[in-house]
């Protein structure tokens, strides 16, 4: 991912001293295992532990040798191995590359997830705080774009809260799904290395063991963790949405923090443009798209081929780091939300009180009219209304069957606009409990 959209924390985890240092947290594992099982001699063993590490020098070795050798394993088990000396002959015992690749792989991963399920809490903290703040901010409910029934936009952020916690589970299931690894040789049959070493190993990195592996950790797991990015991705795309569609000139019911001395265009000095919504939305079409590299590196020739790693050393990183930024651009939107409550009111009055043709609905139906009669004399009045500048209740007055059914005082209940809303604890009880 580009250095623009990189935050510090997650961009570490993927940087290319930490992949060598947890390549290097296996391979000593690896070790350890064998001096349990007596094959490498104590003393070398605290020769390995003491003398290998990564830094500056170890990586410029590393670039040195796989320029020769075109190959990123085999370059570092030779730079590792240098500072051991002789003893350095036991580091990649038994091992194939992809029981260092994966294993190490795993905890990337974790460590990644790690970062993303820290940055969901923020922001259902701030989805929480802002659901109990407008729990009584009235606002028109739209559906097509077209208003609907009134709602409030405490209910709306609730809504974004539960959508939030479900991602959050999907990536709890998805970090124990890639929490695997593999010290199981070329095509997984042990045949250098005993199923004790990758116990033991496994144990100490706090891995599981895949079950049954080939020469690899099969990419079923990663495209299900790209799966939980991506659709979590799309989440915030959704809100983003909803926030850019609000702060149109037209709606203007939310508005994008705009701070001191910022600047919305080139040419307009005017313009208060939603440009972090829209990045939310731009990067998350880029995670998207990484899903279908994810699904399509699962099918791999025989016990492995390689076509999936060129792939994923881009999809991997590039989605996690994305996702981490737009989940703390979004909480940032949301830490300075502009929500106009006066602006939601004079917006739910441009449809004349349309919106209450459902209560009428109900009403008469409930006085005994059949329900497609009592449809049609709801229409009439309401397109009487739409293309009109009578408002609704003035055109439903005018029909003579339903002043027969309706008394004005029950004409009045059904035009209270806290009818709509007046389940909203159930609601609220139901997301947060």
């Amino acid at each position: 991912m580009i250095e623009r959209y990189t935050r510090k924390e997650i961009g570490e985890i993927w940087s290319e001293r930490n992949k060598f240092q947890k390549w290097l947290e296996v391979e000593i594992a690896v070790c350890r295992a064998w001096a349990k099982l007596g094959k490498i001699p104590k003393e070398a063993l605290k020769k390995i532990e003491d003398k290998t590490r990564i830094d500056e020098e170890t990586l410029q070795k590393i670039r040195e040798y796989e320029r020769v050798y075109k190959h990123d394993v085999l370059a570092f088990v030779s730079a590792i191995s240098e500072q051991v000396g002789e003893e350095g002959r036991f580091i990649h015992l038994g091992l194939t590359s992809s029981d260092v690749i994966d294993t190490a792989l795993a905890l990337l991963m974790r460590e990644a997830l790690d970062v993303l399920l820290k940055d969901i809490e923020l922001v259902m903290e701030e989805l929480k705080r802002l659901a109990y703040e407008h729990k009584d901010t009235l606002m028109i409910g739209r559906t097509h774009g077209v208003h609907a029934e009134p709602t409030t936009f405490g209910i709306k952020m609730a809504v974004w809260y539960d959508e939030m916690r479900r991602n959050r589970e999907r990536l709890l299931m998805a970090k124990e799904r890639v929490s695997y690894g593999k010290i199981s040789g070329a095509v997984g049959t042990y045949s250098n290395v005993p199923p004790e070493v990758e116990r033991f190993a496994l144990e100490e990195l706090g891995l599981k063991a895949e079950p049954a592996s080939t020469q690899i950790v099969h990419r079923d797991r990663h495209a299900e963790l790209i799966s939980a990015i991506a659709i979590t991705a799309s989440s915030l795309d959704k809100f983003a949405t909803e926030i850019r569609h609000l702060q149109r000139t037209e709606v203007l019911e939310a508005q994008e923090p705009f701070t001191e001395g910022q600047r919305g265009s080139s040419a307009m000095p005017h313009k208060k443009n939603p440009i972090h919504s829209e990045r939310i939305c731009g990067l998350a079409r880029v995670i998207r798209s990484n899903l279908i590299t994810a699904l399509e590196n699962v099918v791999l020739w025989h016990e492995r081929d390689i076509s999936h790693s060129s792939a994923e050393r881009v999809i991997l990183p590039d989605s996690t780091i994305a996702l981490d930024y737009i989940l703390n651009l979004f909480y940032e939107i949301l830490q300075g939300l502009v929500v106009d409550r006066e602006r939601m009111l004079k917006n739910m009055e441009l449809s004349k009180g349309l919106y209450f043709s459902s209560k009428v609905l109900v009403a008469l139906t409930e006085k005994g009219l059949a329900r497609d009669k009592a449809y049609d004399l709801v229409q009439r009045a309401a397109m009487k209304s739409w293309n009109s500048d009578k408002s609704f209740k003035e055109a439903l007055m005018e029909e003579p069957e339903v002043n027969k059914l309706l008394s004005k005082e029950e004409m009045e209940r059904l035009f209270d606009l806290w009818e709509f809303v007046k389940h909203r604890d159930y609601i609220f009880k139901k997301v947060f409990g």
